[in-house]
């Protein structure tokens, strides 16, 4: 089907300001429209991943409209902050703007992964009327539990990663050929970028700030069906089984092998990603009685060892099918810990944990999918050698898990503010150790993550952790091992001092999440990835990724990495557009002070005669009482990199009990 391409039209907001979009019209007449919502620049930073969508959907008798948010890419205005309620509340009036164009019908809906996967709930929470139906990709129901700032209370290294992220990007100029004033408006966004890492880092708790968005306050104000997707190679993989459980409308879970990227250009294992999106919306939109509605409420990929390595590769394992959620095929076993393993009933005694600091070094990065390449869990087998491990005797039978495992356990601690990192994992008969699952527990938030409390030193405590959402089939001869550390690093900040915490074994037990079907269901598993579109650009330098850990003189455990993500000439407008990226995590295994997070970014864009550079760097280091934050930035005009701006900032943040 023909596809018309509008390159910019503005969408003008009561208060007058206007947002960019970008527009893919069948030539059918008025037809349902899907929104995409995103800072991330539909002229050049998502423009690749745009044209192996929207154009496919366009081709399938939609409208596709892709809208920067206020102050991004090309839109005017000022971005103040993430899921803000200028956002939302823009969003609602470029829905309402949508249904009133006459190429749309009136039915809307929203895709997106990540960001856009987080807005396109959060909008339907507001129930603007002409919003249909949303597919949300990697996204979360609570943005304090499940996002890039806090785990279980503790702080993510991500938060700043991300801040420092968002900074570089929000730096990056209007294109001239679309706003004349490009350059006013760029010296003002590199006067008021915010330092949102900082803004973040004030809100400790899970407070108003964070409640604001997350969806999981009230699962009945969703009244639009809903599917949601994700990868297991991805950091949000505990939204689809949640939405499914809590949401009264017509709800669809899917989880595949992917990372955090659309499946259909996964670099995991790449599936039909189109067919998923045309027949929920031709079936919500459209009205289409194509069984939408009738497919198994979860399907997933259950996962099974294979020889984990940092590297891109191919995933082992089958897909599943649960007609409903929570299944009644999943039941609740519980082993109890005993020192070095698990046994049936409770044991007496004690066991300590005192972890190096740099433990975690082959957790692989937060959000696997960012960057080029050298992303994933290693072999776990250095890492579990430094943990307290609890393992079973090599399994009898094959095992399947799906869920979320908990741990429950009583503990006491020797400093008022500590940490426990569970992760659990499948050791096959060579001792090779891949990781199941995992999660962090700030172990002040014993009671609750609105109200923390200093502990007190020798007092006993009853927690819990449920770790991360999984689906992993354990082989007979396997070893299920439960890992257990005082540090996690470099994705979970340390806590202020080494801390030594006690588990008393009378009350500490394993809840796994244990699969057993006598007869599978279809699984209707998405096929293998179709041919699509791509954006035909010009390639002027290839992308590159780079990882490396080192020691240095003084003990310090560095890890390196550096991502090229190359530099390139799109086609429709001529913008070459290069950019790069350096992170450098270092931490003395004995000073949980020591630790320190610094990136550098890197943005060039040219057309013709007109050239801008933006150079970006940020540092988080902290001590046992504060954290301290800087970022740096320098933009230059043309050839001869003229100076535009150089200014610095710096923030002291109160570690709390962080």
């Amino acid at each position: 089907m023909p596809v018309q391409t509008i390159e910019n039209t503005w969408i003008t907001l009561s208060d007058g300001r206007r947002l960019a979009a970008r527009i893919w019209l069948p030539d059918t007449g008025p037809a349902p429209a899907i929104l995409e919502y995103l800072p991330y620049r539909k002229r050049d930073g998502t423009a690749p991943r745009d044209e192996t969508t929207h154009r496919v959907f366009a081709e399938a008798n939609y409208a596709c409209v892709r809208v920067d948010i206020a102050g991004t890419g090309d839109s005017e205005g000022q971005f103040d902050d993430e899921y803000s309620e200028q956002e939302l509340r823009d969003g609602e009036k470029v829905i309402a703007w949508i249904a009133a164009q006459d190429w749309c019908d009136g039915h809307v809906g929203m895709i997106g992964i990540s960001w856009g996967g987080f807005n396109g709930l959060q909008l339907a929470f507001r129930r603007p009327p002409a919003l249909k139906a949303v597919i949300s990709v990697a996204s979360t129901v609570d943005r304090y539990a499940d996002d890039i700032h806090f785990m279980g209370g503790c702080l993510l290294s991500d938060n700043m990663n991300w801040g420092s992220q968002m900074f570089a990007y929000l730096t990056r100029p209007a294109d001239p050929d679309i706003r004349a004033n490009w350059r006013e408006d760029w010296l003002a966004r590199l006067q008021n970028v915010p330092f949102s890492a900082a803004d973040w880092l004030r809100h400790q708790t899970r407070d108003s700030y964070w409640r604001h968005g997350s969806v999981c306050e009230d699962w009945s104000a969703i009244q639009v069906p809903v599917l949601a997707i994700t990868g297991w190679a991805d950091a949000y993989v505990n939204a689809p089984p949640a939405l499914v459980e809590n949401l009264t409308v017509p709800t669809k879970a899917v989880i595949g092998p992917w990372e955090h990227r659309y499946a259909h250009i996964s670099k995991l294992d790449p599936a039909d990603f189109h067919s998923e999106v045309i027949g929920w919306f031709d079936r919500w939109l459209k009205g289409q009685e194509n069984g939408a509605e009738d497919l198994p409420a979860y399907r997933t990929y259950m996962q099974e060892h294979f020889n984990p390595t940092p590297q891109n590769g191919p995933r082992q394992g089958r897909w599943i099918a649960e007609a409903n959620w929570p299944s009644p095929h999943v039941q609740e076993q519980i082993l109890h810990l005993a020192p070095g393993g698990f046994s049936e009933g409770p044991n007496t005694g004690s066991v300590a944990i005192a972890s190096p600091c740099h433990i975690g070094l082959q957790s692989g990065y937060f959000c696997a999918g960012m960057r080029i390449d050298n992303e994933l869990p290693g072999d776990q087998s250095s890492d579990d050698a430094m943990s307290v491990c609890f393992d079973s005797a090599p399994l009898q039978a094959p095992l399947e898990l799906l869920g979320r495992v908990k741990l429950k356990f009583q503990f006491s601690v020797d400093r008022p503010v500590a940490q426990l990192v569970a992760r659990l994992c499948d050791v096959s008969s060579e001792g090779i150790s891949q990781r199941i699952s995992y999660r962090s527990l700030n172990l002040c938030h014993y009671r609750s993550h609105e109200t923390p409390e200093t502990l007190r030193p020798g007092e006993i405590y009853e927690a819990e952790i449920a770790l991360n959402e999984c689906a992993h089939r354990l082989r007979e001869g396997h070893v299920l091992r439960l890992a257990l550390s005082t540090s996690y690093w470099p994705i979970v900040w340390p806590a202020p001092n080494a801390v030594e915490v006690t588990l008393h074994l009378q009350d500490c037990s394993l809840h796994l999440p244990v699969r057993e079907v006598m007869h599978e269901i279809q699984a209707s598993e998405p096929s293998r990835a179709q041919d699509y579109p791509v954006l035909d650009a010009e390639q002027l330098r290839s992308p590159a990724s780079q990882s490396e850990q080192i020691e240095t003189e003084d003990g310090q455990i560095v890890l390196k990495t550096f991502d090229d993500y190359g530099k390139s000439r799109d086609p429709y407008h001529d913008l070459i557009v290069g950019s790069d990226v350096r992170m450098h995590y270092g931490i003395h295994p004995g000073d949980p002070s020591t630790a320190c997070f610094e990136t550098a970014w890197n943005f060039t864009f040219e057309r013709e005669d007109w050239q801008v550079a933006i150079s970006t760097r940020c540092r988080m280091s902290c001590d046992t009482q504060n954290f301290y934050l800087y970022r740096q930035l320098r933009a230059t005009e043309g050839a001869d990199e003229i100076e535009v701006l150089t200014k610095e900032w710096s923030e002291t943040v109160p570690r709390g009990l962080l």
